[in-house]
C-alpha cells in the first residue's frame, strides 16, 4: 500500500514551513542566544538536517576542504551519510564552541552534547524571541523552510534530495508545491 506524501500544510491549512521573512527573524533571535544554542539553529536552518542528524556533528564531520558538514542519515535502513555545504562562519562557529560537560576536543566529541528535548526547546525559544508562532514554529518549520527557500532559489531537486538525505524522489517533491509569496516569486518569473 502506498503511503500519502506529507504535506506542506496541517489539517486546518496551516503553513508548516518557515518563509522567508520567519527565517531571517529566527536567525536574528538566535545570534542573541548563547554560542552554543545559535551554532545549533544555524545548522537547522542552513543545512535542513533533522534534530537527531545536528546531535551526531562532531569535528570528526566538518569538511574543511569542502566547507561543508558531514550528516549521517538515519532514516535510511543502511548507513548512508551525505555533504551539505554550509558558510565557513557556520564552520568557524562550530569550531569555536567549547567541549561539552565531560568531553574533551576529540575528534568525536559531539558539538551538541545534550539530549534531544533540550535542543528541541531551544529551537522553540528562539523561534518565540522571533514572534513565529504556529504549526511552522518547531525544528521540522525549519527543515521545510530550507526546502522551499532550496526550490525558490533554483536549486536542482536532485541536489536537494541528496542534501536532505531522502531515499525518494518523491518526498523531495513536496517542496515544488510553492505556495504564498513562494509561488508568487515563481509567477513573477513568467511575466
Amino acid at each position: 500500500m502506498e503511503t500519502a506524501p506529507f504535506s506542506l500544510y496541517d489539517a486546518s491549512g496551516a503553513r508548516k514551513y518557515l518563509n522567508a521573512a520567519e527565517r531571517a527573524a529566527f536567525l536574528d533571535a538566535a545570534q542573541k542566544m548563547e554560542p552554543r544554542i545559535c551554532a545549533f539553529c544555524e545548522v537547522l536552518a542552513l543545512t535542513g538536517c533533522r534534530v537527531s542528524e545536528a546531535l551526531e556533528l562532531c569535528r570528526e564531520r566538518v569538511d574543511l576542504a569542502q566547507a561543508s558538514l558531514i550528516f549521517r542519515t538515519l532514516k535510511r535502513r543502511a548507513e548512508h551519510f551525505r555533504s551539505v555545504p554550509v558558510p565557513r562562519q557556520l564552520i568557524d562557529r562550530l569550531l569555536a564552541l567549547p567541549p561539552g560537560v565531560g568531553q574533551g576536543r576529540t575528534p568525536r566529541a559531539r558539538f551538541f552534547p545534550e539530549c534531544r528535548q533540550t535542543y528541541w526547546e531551544y529551537v522553540k525559544l528562539v523561534m518565540d524571541a522571533a514572534g513565529i508562532k504556529g504549526p511552522q514554529a518547531c525544528p521540522k518549520g525549519l527543515r521545510h523552510g530550507f526546502g522551499m527557500r532550496a526550490v525558490e532559489r533554483g536549486v536542482p531537486e536532485g541536489l536537494l534530495q541528496r542534501w536532505l538525505g531522502h531515499a525518494r524522489r518523491e518526498t523531495t517533491d513536496v517542496y515544488l508545491q510553492a505556495v504564498g509569496p513562494e509561488e508568487r516569486a515563481f509567477a513573477e518569473r513568467t511575466w
